[in-house]
C-alpha cells in the first residue's frame, strides 16, 4: 500500500517505514514535487498534525480509484495498482502526517506544541536540546524524579477527504547529559521508562519502535487500515 507521509524529516520517514514494514510504500512530499512546509498554527498536537496532513493531501488530487494524481498526470502509470503477492491489496492511497510533543513536568509541560522550535524558529535539535537542559538546571530539577518526562504523538490519516486520528504516548525522564549517536530530536537525552538504563539515542531502531509513542500512534494506523 502506498501511503504519503506530509514530512520533511528523512530520519522520522525511515522510522514509520521500519515501524509500518514492508506492506507499506511510503513518499514524501519532496517526492511529488512538494516544497513548501506548512507553518504549524495549531495549538495542540492533534491540530498541528491535521494541519500538515490537509495540506500535502489539498496539494494532491486523489482520483475514485485510488490513483495519486498531481499535475494532471498519473504517478504510478506503468506500475501494478495491485499485488497478488501482498497481504495488503492496493485500494487508495492515504497521506498521514504526525506532530509529537515533548512534555517536561517541571516545566509546566513544556515545550509541548513547541516542540520543534523550542529555541526559536531558527534553531536545530542541538539548541533544543541545549536551551532544554538549560532550563531543567534554572528550575533546580537534577534529580531523576524532578526530570520525569512524556513524549506524545498523534498521527492524522487522511483517506477519501476524511482524517482519522491516531494517538501514542512514550513516558520517561530527561537525563543530565547526552549521551549516545542514534535517533533524531531530543533522543540523547530522554530515557524511556520502558528502558530505564539508557537514552533513546543508545538504542537501536527496533527496540525504540517497539516502545515510542510514533511507534504506538502508527501500529493503531496500520490496524485500522487493515480493517477497511
Amino acid at each position: 500500500m502506498k501511503l504519503v507521509f506530509a514530512t520533511f524529516n528523512r530520519g522520522k520517514a525511515v522510522e514509520a517505514g521500519e515501524i509500518l514494514g514492508p506492506g507499506y510504500e511510503l513518499l514524501l512530499p519532496p517526492d511529488l514535487g512538494i516544497t513548501d512546509e506548512v507553518e504549524e498554527t495549531g495549538s495542540t498536537l492533534q491540530e498541528n498534525s491535521l494541519l500538515k496532513a490537509r495540506s500535502v493531501w489539498t496539494a494532491l488530487s486523489l482520483t475514485d480509484g485510488g490513483v495519486l494524481q498531481t499535475r494532471g498526470q498519473d504517478l504510478f502509470s506503468g506500475q501494478a495498482k495491485r499485488d497478488p503477492e501482498s497481504q495488503y491489496a492496493w485500494r487508495w492511497l492515504g497521506v498521514f502526517a504526525d506532530d509529537t510533543g515533548l512534555e517536561v513536568d517541571a516545566l509546566g509541560g513544556a515545550p509541548g506544541v513547541h516542540t520543534a522550535r523550542y529555541a526559536g524558529p531558527a534553531c536545530n535539535f542541538d539548541d533544543n536540546i541545549a536551551k532544554l537542559l538549560r532550563e531543567l538546571e534554572a528550575v533546580g530539577a537534577i534529580e531523576p524524579s524532578q526530570r520525569t518526562a512524556r513524549f506524545r504523538c498523534v498521527v492524522t490519516l487522511i483517506v477519501d477527504g476524511e482524517p482519522h486520528f491516531f494517538p501514542g504516548e512514550m513516558p520517561g525522564r530527561i537525563a543530565l547529559q547526552r549521551s549516545g549517536a542514534r535517533g533524531f530530536g531530543y533522543d540523547p537525552v530522554f530515557i524511556p521508562d520502558a528502558c530505564p538504563d539508557r537514552t533513546l539515542a543508545e538504542m537501536d531502531l527496533s527496540a525504540k519502535d517497539a516502545i515510542s509513542h510514533r511507534g504506538a500512534a502508527l501500529r493503531a494506523m496500520a490496524a485500522w487500515l487493515k480493517e477497511v
